[in-house]
Order: structure tokens, then C-alpha cells, then sequence
């Protein structure tokens, strides 16, 4: 054998598998960039009112302006919260949620959990009657997931809860849905205000001062009537360090405001 041929043949492959690579990394660097803004991209006025009122953005904000529809959609049962149904065999969770693994071992129990997004922001605040659906069920805390629409934007409303206690799933909670999309054409969907935008609204009219934003998500969100079907609008949610969430609805600009101090929202 020709070591000295195979020694070069093995010295191109390795720089042709490390161009591959740092071509892959430049282009997830790339798309990344493409898809998030930080303090720096907003207007000065913007930038102004946050530095007055002391208010931090501990998280990118997203730059895409996608052209959504308002949705309905139904509850198969009935109701918004389903009952709750404990687990003969508990399934290993580790302390955190693993995504694909827990997917995978609940898709007995839940056939429709592969439609279902993890939530750490909802899983880590709650509500008073979320803490006591907790402590219902005997466990530690909870996992929330949210149905998707289209398989890619979650429905804010929707509550998949997955009851945890040392280490081991031991319950869920659910209301099964139907998801229809309110229009069949372009006509029907409106461009998204840039989140840029709606962040501007909420520093200068609704967020306290001192306050932290630490996540900006993009999704469906609307007021739960006591009616067979329900209407959802695409909305930007706003996440602050005390738990407050505030949905900016993407077409109308109208604010939202959920708190885990108070189970009431305010307009």
C-alpha cells in the first residue's frame, strides 16, 4: 500500500469535512441572525423609554412577520380543562422536560401529543387553580404543552398538563381540540406586526418600570367564552421575570395580560 498517497488522500478528506462544517455553522449563524433583532435594532424612542423606566430585554427579538389568519377552534369534550387521569405506569422524566423521549412514551396514553409543543415559561408560572391541580394530583410541579395550528404555532389557550413527582410523570391533564382555520385563502390571513413593535407599545403604555422581558414568543391567543366554538388571533407573548405575560394581539395591536398572582386578565 501507498502510505504516502493514503496519508494525503486522509488529509484532503478531513479539510473537506471541516469546510462542510464551518460551512453548516456559518449558515445556522447566519439564519439565527436572519430570524432575531436585539436592544440595539430598536428605535431610539424605544430605546429611550426603556432606559428611563429601567426596563431590561434579557432575550432576542424575533424578526419574523409572518402572514397569519385568525383560527376557531372547539373543545371535543366540552370544556377547557379536561379531567384529570393518572398513569398506572409512570414514565421517567429526569428534572427537566426531554422532548422527543417524553413525546415517545406518551403517545399511548395521548396519541395526540406529537401536535403538542413544550412551554417552559408556562411550566415554570402558575396560577392559583394551576397550583392546585398540582397539588391534586400529588406531584411536584407540571409540564405544559400547547397544541400547535399548522404544526408550527402554538395555541396560547391550550393546556396540556403533564403532572411530575420525583422524577416520573404520574398524570396528565387535557382537553382534546379541533383546530380550523377560520379562512381557506390569502385573503383571509393579515401581516403580523414586527414584535419590535409591539414591545414598543407595551414599554411605553403597559409594562412597569424595573421590569425584565425574558422571552418573546409568537403564537395564537384569545378570550375563552362560554361558547361551543372559540376564536384565536396570531399574537406576540411577552414573558416577564415575575411571570406576567402579555399577549399583543399581531393584527389589531390590543394588549393582553395574564398574571400568576391573579387568575383574572385585564384588557
Amino acid at each position: 500500500m501507498d502510505w504516502g498517497r493514503a496519508k494525503n488522500v486522509l488529509i484532503y478528506a478531513f479539510l473537506l469535512l471541516n469546510l462542510v462544517l464551518g460551512y453548516q455553522l456559518w449558515n445556522d449563524v447566519r439564519e439565527q441572525a436572519d430570524t432575531s433583532l436585539d436592544f440595539a435594532s430598536l428605535s431610539e424612542s424605544t430605546q429611550k423609554v426603556m432606559k428611563e423606566k429601567s426596563i431590561q430585554l434579557l432575550c432576542q427579538i424575533p424578526s419574523i412577520t409572518p402572514q397569519l389568519p385568525k383560527i376557531t377552534y372547539q373543545y371535543l369534550n366540552g370544556e377547557n380543562i379536561g379531567p384529570q387521569i393518572g398513569l398506572e405506569d409512570k414514565i421517567e422524566s429526569q428534572l427537566i422536560f426531554r422532548d422527543k423521549d417524553l413525546v415517545s412514551a406518551l403517545k399511548v396514553p395521548i396519541p395526540q401529543i406529537g401536535n403538542y409543543q413544550y412551554d417552559p415559561q408556562g411550566s415554570e408560572y402558575m396560577t392559583k387553580s394551576e397550583m392546585e391541580r398540582v397539588k391534586e394530583a400529588g406531584a411536584a410541579g407540571r409540564f405544559v404543552m400547547h397544541a400547535l395550528v399548522d404544526q408550527k404555532w402554538p395555541l396560547f389557550n391550550d393546556q396540556l398538563e403533564l403532572f411530575y413527582s420525583e422524577q416520573r410523570i404520574i398524570a396528565y391533564r387535557y382537553s382534546p381540540i379541533q383546530i380550523v382555520t377560520s379562512g381557506t385563502g390569502d385573503e383571509e390571513s393579515q401581516k403580523m406586526m414586527p414584535a419590535s413593535n409591539a414591545l414598543k407599545t407595551l414599554v411605553e403604555r403597559h409594562i412597569p418600570p424595573g421590569s425584565a422581558i425574558k422571552d418573546i414568543q409568537l403564537g395564537y391567543y384569545g378570550q375563552v367564552y362560554n361558547s361551543e366554538s372559540q376564536i384565536a388571533a396570531p399574537s406576540w407573548r411577552f414573558t416577564l421575570e415575575s411571570g406576567e405575560m402579555y399577549y399583543v394581539q399581531g393584527i389589531s395591536g390590543d394588549v393582553t395580560v395574564t398574571s400568576p398572582k391573579s387568575e383574572k386578565e385585564k384588557e
